[in-house]
């Protein structure tokens, strides 16, 4: 089914929906395309392929509403399906902020090029696909006789989505993503097994790192975990890594959406426009990056896309605010969820950043946790290495950082010049000063 079927199957969709008594609708028409592939031992040891078509369709009755979803487009079914949905609906009760987002927040234009589809993509067969895996695994156990195992992955996906909204919205939008790279496990003489993973996430296939820089990283990162342990509990200087940096960031983003200030479950209610961190930190949303993975000129809503700063020198600018919770607060709706984030970023080098600091933590991963958006408490589990004179003494583990975000984002100090390209997070290395670690 082209994209021209699609719309044409949404827009039936929508006007039968309307028939059979809905005031509004939203109906979206899709296919997608999923392999993953890992390959293991020197064989392969996984081949999933998947295609899906499917319908999704919201219901608005009376102030009353629902979702449904079904792989059957079929019209004759359709009907069925339509028909039981609406009925169905009428059941449920009253919220008289159910309604579709005002027109005007719809897109003007849909015209840009964010480049998100590559047009190679079906040129690409399944011999190449699981020989890259190979390949990576190959150069990851080349690199040391330490390793226990190598899993090397590749995972590609296509989709296409028609949107259609009953108070005039139309759109469409088609991408692709890949995702290469290998975990490795290695022998650590006190027993352990420590391990680790490099992958890397883009739009485009031959913007992926080289199988040999993805096998050989994966195996670095993994063999500079040998001899973890605890150290003593306190307050450390604290680098955090580019590429789980936005686990921190997790606990800002997730007190800015107005689902929780609407629930008075945020720690920052009534903080527009006032210092919520540091001056480092400037952290800007922007939907049109070519070939970001956030990429998009509407959103799930089908609010049009803009260029939006949430934090300006550490000054809360914005909140994440969907229809329906906007309405509620009665606020004019931003978006629910951010595109790609990206920041101010600092001057220094992650290396630079690591040889400026005296005695620190460096953490390159953060396992469980939790945080509490109402307070801004968290505490996460975390691995790292502990430097001492911008050198890394040792690796550490077992330890847990713990905090509050309305003090620990203003503890930020530096900014990295390294943003993690293949995340819609795209985050720099972070320097915090003081932050709570207890371990022995």
């Amino acid at each position: 089914m082209n994209t021209k079927e699609k719309m044409e199957l949404a827009e039936w969709t929508m006007n039968y929906t309307l028939k059979c008594g809905a005031n509004q609708s939203v109906v979206g028409v899709s296919n997608s395309r999923d392999i993953e592939i890992e390959y293991r031992d020197k064989k392969l040891d996984k081949l999933k392929e998947s295609t899906e078509n499917s319908l999704s369709l919201q219901i608005y009755a009376n102030q009353k509403y629902s979702t449904h979803s079904t792989s059957d487009l079929r019209k004759d079914e359709l009907k069925k399906f339509i028909e039981e949905a609406v009925a169905a609906t009428k059941y449920l009760s009253e919220d008289k902020y159910r309604m579709l987002p005002d027109p005007k927040l719809y897109p003007a234009k849909l015209d840009m090029e964010l480049k998100l589809n590559d047009k190679s993509y079906e040129k690409i067969d399944s011999s190449s696909r699981v020989k890259m895996a190979a390949e990576i695994e190959k150069e990851a156990m080349a690199v040391s006789g330490q390793i226990i195992s190598t899993t090397a992955g590749y995972s590609d996906s296509y989709y296409e989505v028609v949107r259609v909204h009953s108070n005039g919205f139309k759109g469409s939008y088609d991408g692709t993503v890949f995702s290469v790279g290998a975990e490795v496990t290695v022998k650590d003489k006190d027993g352990g097994r420590p391990e680790d993973y490099c992958y890397a996430t883009t739009r485009f296939l031959n913007e992926i790192p080289s199988p040999e820089i993805l096998g050989k990283e994966a195996v670095k990162r993994a063999l500079s975990k040998i001899g973890q342990t605890k150290i003593e509990s306190g307050k450390y200087l604290t680098l955090i890594e580019n590429r789980v940096s936005s686990r921190l960031l997790s606990v800002l983003s997730g007190a800015m959406s107005a689902r929780s200030i609407q629930q008075k479950s945020s720690f920052l209610d009534g903080m527009l426009d006032k210092k919520i961190a540091s001056e480092k930190l400037t952290v800007v949303d922007d939907p049109f990056i070519e070939k970001g993975l956030g990429s998009r000129l509407f959103d799930g809503e089908g609010l049009a896309s803009k260029r939006r700063v949430f934090i300006d020198k550490g000054v809360l600018k914005n909140y994440f605010v969907d229809n329906y919770y906007g309405k509620k607060l009665g606020w004019e709706p931003t978006t629910a969820s951010p595109a790609n984030l990206i920041f101010e970023y600092g001057t220094k080098s992650f290396d630079e950043l690591i040889k400026g600091m005296k005695k620190g933590i460096l953490i390159n991963g953060f396992i469980g946790g939790n945080s509490n958006s109402t307070t801004g408490d968290f505490s996460f589990g975390i691995v790292g290495l502990y430097i001492e004179n911008g050198e890394i003494v040792k690796p550490i583990n077992e330890m847990n950082i713990t905090g509050n975000a309305k003090e620990v984002w203003n503890q930020l100090v530096e900014m990295g010049n390294d943003p993690y390209i293949y995340s819609s997070y795209r985050s720099p290395a972070m320097l915090f000063d003081d932050l709570q670690f207890s371990g022995i």
